[in-house]
């Protein structure tokens, strides 16, 4: 199946809770124009110092580490995109300025260093 030009598809995941902690981010698939704006908002909730990641899955592949952050206010940064984590909010938002065709993924915002399985079947159109 082929992506329309012009249109970057964006499909989040929530990992959902592990060992009385959890991660919440956008839901559903987002739609985009090449070039526009991303933003993907991550909050978290853990009794630990948190080490947050993001993790990016293109279509036929498995997940791949994008950034990871462990201090407050340490900013990650990979292929243009940026989280910076903010533990007063809780929040570790990924963004990048201006995305292409290429960035089309499925997205995941981990408290952990590993993401168990994979979502198997994503793809331009759900």
């Amino acid at each position: 199946m082929k992506c329309a030009p012009g249109v970057v598809t964006v499909l989040l995941l929530l990992l959902g809770q592990t060992h009385g902690d959890s991660v919440n981010q956008t839901e559903g698939q987002v739609i985009l124009s090449e070039e526009a704006f991303l933003s993907i908002n991550c909050t978290y909730s853990t009794t630990g110092s948190p080490t947050l990641f993001w993790y990016v899955q293109y279509l036929g592949e498995g997940p791949q580490l994008l950034l990871k952050a462990l201090r407050d206010k340490e900013k990650g940064s990979s292929k243009g995109f940026e989280a910076t984590l903010d533990k007063t909010s809780r929040s570790f938002h990924l963004k990048k300025g201006s995305v292409q065709l290429s960035d089309s993924a499925v997205y995941y915002c981990a408290l952990r260093d590993t993401v168990i399985g994979t979502a198997g079947g994503a793809g331009c159109k759900l």
